[in-house]
Order: structure tokens, then C-alpha cells, then sequence
């Protein structure tokens, strides 16, 4: 089969054939990886940029119009994947450089004695959650552990684990009030690190 044809290769794509899709990454993955690295300057970044391209590409390929080329459409889908990428880590540097400015108001206008007896008292109430609710609160955010990690450990679908990880917030919020809400969030920003070890 010609693949190199562009109208049989994307017809074969959109069928679902494996090995249309198996020679669009022989032929395209360093190129495009190339082109990635114009512009985000980052090998694992640029990766990361033309994988998710690829799934993208082979989840939607029923929408895949022979007519057009599909060389086009890959280095367009690189372009617009760096954009989302681009977007997601600026905002993700502003919320740090919020909670960077947080936790120094914090510690700045509260003394060590005052800091242990918040911690202490959200300590509290985390071991106050409900079972499960706590289990998985505390799997996430203290032993640093993915939503997809704790769902395998847990043998629960990843929904059942965000769905408690927003109850064990909501609980938390009603329980803890103003200072010792905004120290629980900065203690727990990040789902995926352990931030703090109390």
C-alpha cells in the first residue's frame, strides 16, 4: 500500500488501520519533534508536545479530511499543542508566584507557636474525614501520590478518587475557617508533590 499517497493514508487513518498510523510516526516523529524543539527549547517538553499530537491525531482520525494534507495538519497540531502548553505553564507560574507571595505573608505575620497549632488543628480535622474520604485526602496530598496511582492502589476508577478529593476539600473549608483555610492550600496545592510533611 502507497502511503506516501496522502488521500490513502489519511482514508486508512480514518478506517482505523494501525499501519497507516505506524508509518505516520516512522515518517513524521523526528520532524515534527524538530519542529517542537524551535520552539519550547525543551526535549522532554517537545515530546511530550508531538506524543500528545499523535494520540490526538489517531483519537480523532474519523475527523480527518483526505483532501487536505496531512503533513500540514500535523505541524499546524504541533503549533496550536505549544500554544495550550505554552498557556497552561504561564498560568501555572502565576498561581506559584501567588502562593509563593501567600506563604510569605503567612509566615511572615504569624509566629512559629501560632504556625504549629494551625498545622496541628488541620491535622486534626483531616483525621476527623470521613474513612475513605481521608484515605485518599491523604494518599494524594501527603504521600504525594497521582489520582491515577491511588486509583490502581484504591481498585476505584479515577472520578470515584477526584470526586473525594472534593469532598475532603469541601468538608475541610466548612470545618477550617480564613488563615487556616489558606494555609490547608498552601500546604496542598499541588496534587501531585508533598508539599508539606505533617
Amino acid at each position: 500500500m502507497d502511503f506516501d499517497d496522502n488521500t490513502i493514508l489519511v482514508q486508512y487513518l480514518v478506517n482505523g488501520e494501525e499501519k497507516a498510523y505506524k508509518f505516520l510516526l516512522n515518517k513524521f516523529h523526528r520532524k515534527l519533534h524538530a519542529y517542537a524543539l524551535t520552539l519550547v527549547n525543551d526535549h522532554s517538553m517537545a515530546q511530550d508536545i508531538v506524543q500528545n499530537v499523535f494520540l490526538k491525531t489517531w483519537k480523532s482520525r474519523n475527523k480527518l479530511n483526505p483532501e487536505f494534507s496531512i503533513q500540514s495538519f500535523l505541524y499546524k497540531s504541533v503549533y496550536n499543542e505549544f500554544i495550550n502548553t505554552y498557556q497552561q505553564n504561564k498560568a501555572m507560574m502565576l498561581l506559584q508566584q501567588k502562593y509563593i507571595e501567600s506563604i510569605q505573608n503567612v509566615v511572615e505575620t504569624t509566629d512559629d507557636s501560632s504556625i504549629e497549632r494551625m498545622l496541628a488543628i488541620i491535622n486534626k480535622e483531616i483525621q476527623n474525614l470521613p474513612p475513605k474520604c481521608q484515605q485518599v485526602f491523604i494518599l494524594s496530598k501527603k504521600e504525594g501520590l497521582t489520582n491515577i496511582e491511588i486509583a490502581e492502589h484504591l481498585d476505584v476508577s479515577i472520578k470515584t478518587v477526584e470526586a473525594q478529593i472534593s469532598k475532603a476539600y469541601k468538608i475541610l473549608k466548612e470545618k477550617l475557617k480564613d488563615k487556616y483555610t489558606m494555609m490547608l492550600f498552601l500546604l496542598f496545592s499541588d496534587p501531585n508533590k508533598k508539599l508539606f510533611d505533617i
